[in-house]
C-alpha cells in the first residue's frame, strides 16, 4: 500500500487544496493530509477546526485521511508509512521555495519522495491569505472553498 502525506496549514483549506488532494488520490492508495503545526504563524482557525474542516471536505473520499502534526514533515512521514510527500505548485513563483524544500526533505530522508502537483488552473491564483483577505472585508469567497469552510468563516467575521 502506497501512502503520501500532504502537509500544509490549510488556514483554511481551499478548492486548489481539494483539487490536489483529488489528484494524489488517484496516483495513491492513501493520501493523508496533515496539518501543520506552524509555531511561526498566526492561524484563523484553530488546528481542530482545520482538521474537522477538512474532514468534512473529504468525506466523500474513500483513501484520504486528516491528522495534525508538529515538527519535522518527513519524521511524520515515516511515523504513517508513507513512500512521499505531496506538495501543490500554483506557479512559477512557488517551485524555488518547493524546490528547495524538497532538496532539504531528501537530505533529511533519501527514503521519502516529493511529488509535485498542479491544480487545475482555475485554481492557481487561490491560496488560503488571499481567502482569508476576502473573508474578512466581507467578499463572497463561495466559489474559492468547500462550503463547511464558508460557513466557519463567515462565522469568524460575522463578529
Amino acid at each position: 500500500m502506497r501512502k503520501v502525506i500532504y502537509p500544509g496549514t490549510f488556514d483554511p483549506v481551499t478548492n486548489g487544496h481539494i483539487d490536489i488532494i483529488k489528484r494524489a488520490s488517484e496516483l495513491f492508495d492513501e493520501v493523508i493530509v496533515t496539518v501543520a503545526i506552524n509555531p511561526g504563524k498566526t492561524p484563523l482557525f484553530t488546528v481542530n477546526e482545520r482538521v474537522n474542516m477538512l474532514q468534512e471536505s473529504l468525506k466523500d473520499f474513500k483513501n484520504i485521511n486528516v491528522d495534525s502534526f508538529d515538527g519535522l514533515v518527513v519524521d511524520h512521514a515515516h511515523e504513517v508509512g508513507a513512500v512521499g510527500i505531496i506538495r501543490g505548485l500554483r506557479a512559477v513563483s512557488d517551485f524555488e521555495y518547493e524546490f528547495q524544500m524538497a532538496l532539504m526533505n531528501r537530505k533529511l530522508a533519501s527514503d521519502l519522495t516529493t511529488v509535485f502537483l498542479m491544480p487545475h488552473e482555475k485554481y492557481t491564483y487561490l491560496n488560503s491569505s488571499i481567502i482569508r483577505n476576502l473573508a474578512s472585508l466581507n467578499s463572497d469567497v463561495s466559489d474559492f472553498v468547500p462550503d463547511v469552510v464558508l460557513k466557519a468563516l463567515n462565522k469568524k467575521f460575522s463578529k
